[in-house]
């Protein structure tokens, strides 16, 4: 079993795993160790044999605050394993820059989106801008009453959180008011935009998940492996993938741009000034 230093990973049968994110602190706010301690925690029940359902939570009263730009973990960006071909984060200007984030947040979260096991998202209390790419990784969101989500990074200068599919989760009306606004969006209005499947009682959640995880692990491993393909694949032909990396583009501009005429840096672990509009406090705030 690997360590983790920021996830705790439970087998609770053979067949379904929990993976929790465990930096309640600070809402679990995605810093580096935990992209890089979910990867491994993906990885490790991916390659359980035995292991059918993959559970993700968050530790604590909410699901995930979004990126940490506050660093301070110890842990640069040159530390975390590739897993694609993009390297070379130092180099100077957007190449840099851009490398990053297309192999942190763009690539990772495509790459556990097409986990070939299905994935539950068991989400509570507040799940702020990165945290949305999170849940929207997983095959079915189950949220309790008292779920909100939200993108405020608009307000910031850029075009909604690396992991673009505001109009596939929400549907394009809703996405553009919730971008342009940067308002919450109530767990009843997501489920009633498609967003999440199922609204359950804060205190029933967890067991309502494990109980769906115990009915879906019922079914044989491939089967569930090329039906989630087979979703997949319908969204990519529907123009997911292609409007994801066009948008990412749209994305690395906008950082450019604020750096142009800031003079701040990228931001998250590299010591940088936070995003215009005092971003780091207003994402830290925002989850209390």
């Amino acid at each position: 079993m690997p360590e983790y230093q920021t996830v705790l990973y439970e087998n609770l049968t053979p067949e379904i795993v929990r993976v929790r994110m465990n930096r309640p602190e600070a809402r679990n706010a995605q810093d580096l160790r935990l992209t890089r301690d979910l990867n491994d925690a993906f990885d490790h029940a991916n390659q359980d044999d035995l292991v059918k359902v993959i559970i993700l939570s968050g530790e604590g009263p909410h699901f995930n605050s979004g990126h940490d730009m506050r660093g301070g973990t110890g842990l640069g960006f040159n530390d975390v394993r590739p897993i694609g071909t993009w390297a070379n984060f130092d180099l100077e200007g957007a190449e840099g820059a851009m490398a990053k984030e297309e192999e942190i947040y763009l690539q990772m979260c495509r790459r556990w989106r097409n986990l070939p096991k299905p994935m539950i998202a068991e989400v509570q209390g507040k799940t702020i801008a990165g945290g949305l790419m999170l849940a929207w990784v997983c095959d079915i969101i189950i949220a309790s009453e008292d779920a909100e989500f939200r993108d405020l990074v608009v307000g910031w200068g850029i075009p909604g959180v690396e992991y673009f599919a505001h109009p596939w989760e929400f549907g394009h009306r809703l996405a553009r008011q919730m971008l342009y606004t940067g308002d919450w969006v109530s767990a009843q209005r997501a489920y009633d935009a498609g967003m999440v499947n199922e609204i359950v009682p804060r205190e029933e959640l967890s067991e309502y998940v494990e109980n769906l995880a115990r009915k879906i692990a019922e079914k044989p491993s491939f089967g569930l492996k090329i039906t989630k393909e087979a979703v997949n694949q319908t969204q990519d032909a529907q123009g997911l993938w292609t409007a994801q990396q066009a948008v990412f583009i749209m994305h690395t501009l906008a950082h450019t741009h604020w750096r142009e005429v800031s003079g701040a840096g990228i931001y998250m672990g590299d010591g940088a000034a936070p995003r215009p509009g005092g971003g780091a406090r207003k994402a830290a705030s925002a989850a209390n």
